[in-house]
């Protein structure tokens, strides 16, 4: 087997190390080691190594005994504020939490990395301490989206990593995305849909039509199946699993989604206890409704994937309590379990060598002569 790439390491003693900002997010350390916790109760594969204060975490930490004889912590006595800008933490955040818990997956001691912490700090530490692919121009952010299909769910990227996405970068999303669901969802042939401002082919800017031709002349090197151009009603759609888009148009969707679910579970909740009638007939629907609720749970869909990257990195949302971060640890632990950052990048740089072969030739066309019967070659 060839050598894995910088990031990529071969799990050792049976078990997938996951390293974890202790100290990111709104909840604090004691929601993030609760997650963990509650990981390691129901898989007996994983391990952890806590980055963060090492006097606040060890009194945390014993409160467990799940976690005892898997997790280490690894001291850093500073912290990334959801208010520091990304760069100043590329400057100055060497003793940071979020710092070493990337470094750890750099330096191989992890197979995975989750942070509750700051966004835009943790993509771009991702980037210094990780690197980028080859071929990736930049690392796209996917998240889950309750769907009607099979698997509940569809994914959509970019959410947020890059505001703008030329061609190319969307080609490489619908490369990464297609190997994202394909591993988390065990679907061998993901479907790939372009997201644009109507279905028809003349419709969209002119390099969202060029997007949609890269895309669907690298289905067969992606293994995927192309849609074409879905809309944003398509978003919970069956009829697809990865949802293209940039970051931009993505990240308002997201959080459009979310203001209005929101809303809807407010309101669901104001006409259900509202009066006697209304109490008694939501107690008759009880069973239902807590199905209900539990599907469209926003914790159990918690965490945005990094793709693009020498490494598997989870972000979190920043609100999570126990059960979302221990929702963003199961996908870590199960994207390193599958190696599908390997598989991905060798996909990737097929599909770069191949683009980068056409600009050749397209720069160097074969002289008319060479075709011509009876004529002699220069």
């Amino acid at each position: 087997m060839a050598d894995a790439p910088q990031g990529m390491t071969t799990p050792q003693g049976g078990r997938i190390t996951v390293s974890v900002d202790a100290m990111g997010g709104d909840e604090g350390p004691a929601a993030v080691i609760a997650g963990c916790a509650l990981s390691a109760a129901r898989n007996d594969r994983i391990a952890f190594i806590l980055h963060g204060d090492e006097a606040a975490l060890t009194p945390l930490l014993a409160e467990f005994a799940s976690l005892r004889g898997i997790t280490r912590i690894v001291h850093s006595p500073d912290v990334v504020s959801m208010d520091d800008k990304p760069a100043n933490v590329m400057r100055h955040g060497r003793a940071t939490s979020m710092w070493a818990c990337l470094s750890a997956v750099q330096d191989g001691a992890a197979q995975a990395a989750v942070s509750c912490g700051n966004t835009g700090a943790l993509m771009a530490v991702s980037m210094l301490r990780l690197r980028k692919l080859r071929g990736v121009h930049r690392p796209a952010i996917a998240c889950l989206w309750p769907s009607r299909g099979r698997s509940g769910f569809n994914t959509m990227l970019d959410v947020g990593a890059d505001v703008r996405a030329d061609e190319e970068s969307l080609l490489q999303y619908a490369l990464m995305g297609a190997a994202y669901y394909r591993n988390a969802f065990d679907a061998p042939r993901p479907r790939v849909g372009l997201l644009n401002v109507g279905t028809e082919e003349h419709k969209g800017r002119a390099e969202i039509k060029e997007a949609a031709r890269l895309i669907a002349d690298a289905a067969a090197i992606g293994r995927y199946d192309f849609v074409g151009f879905v809309e944003g009603n398509d978003l919970p759609a069956e009829h697809v699993d990865v949802i293209v888009t940039d970051g931009f148009t993505g990240n308002i969707a997201l959080k459009t989604a979310e203001g209005t679910a929101k809303l809807i579970g407010e309101r669901m909740r104001a006409e259900l206890t509202a009066t006697l009638w209304s109490r008694l007939s939501a107690g008759l629907a009880s069973g239902p409704l807590r199905r209900f609720k539990r599907s469209m749970d926003p914790r159990r869909m918690n965490g945005g994937v990094f793709l693009g990257l020498n490494g598997t990195v989870v972000k979190s949302h920043g609100s999570a309590d126990a059960t979302g971060v221990s929702a963003a640890i199961k996908l870590a632990f199960r994207l390193a379990e599958s190696r599908f950052q390997e598989r991905m990048a060798d996909r990737l740089a097929k599909v770069a060598d191949g683009l980068h072969q056409q600009t050749l030739d397209e720069a160097n066309p074969p002289d008319a002569a060479d075709d011509e019967p009876g004529e002699a070659k220069a």
